[in-house]
């Protein structure tokens, strides 16, 4: 059975390209895709990783604006009783110079990974498999042997 993850742009971000090369990505990796689209509320990422048992949380935002539309997040998601890992990557605040300060941010805000927005897919799906202990496909072992 297929890892479930759930997938969107958070608040009135309306970026839609990084998210659609994501779950691409991510499907091709045999991941089970749950994509919220863009401007997703707080409440969509919840019902949604509920209903679907998602092992993993993607949020993405490139408009600079994730704190706000971050915060209280995983209060909701403890709340909901949802346990999954959960990921946020992009242009995640307005001015960003300082990505470290940026990542503690966000790891202050309870997310488990903080990617910024020069990371690839790659690198989403390979910390998803070691954060949920997961091996590699085997299509996936096929094509980097190759």
């Amino acid at each position: 059975m297929p890892t479930t993850v759930v997938l969107g742009v958070i608040g009135s971000d309306a970026h839609v390209v990084g998210v659609t090369i994501l779950e691409r990505a991510l499907e091709g990796a045999e991941f089970d895709v749950i994509n919220l689209g863009v401007q997703s509320s707080q409440a969509e990422f919840v019902d949604a990783a509920a209903a679907h048992d998602a092992e993993a949380i993607l949020v993405s935002s490139l408009y600079g604006h994730a704190e706000q539309d971050c915060a209280g997040l995983h209060d909701r998601l403890e709340d909901a009783g949802v346990d999954a890992v959960t990921y946020i990557g992009g242009n995640l605040s307005v001015g960003q110079d300082d990505f470290e300060k940026t990542r503690a941010t966000f790891e202050t805000l309870g997310f488990d990974r903080v990617f910024d927005p020069e990371s690839g897919p790659t690198e989403a799906i390979a910390a998803l498999r070691r954060d949920l202990q997961l091996n590699a496909t085997e299509s996936e072992r096929l094509r980097v042997s190759s």
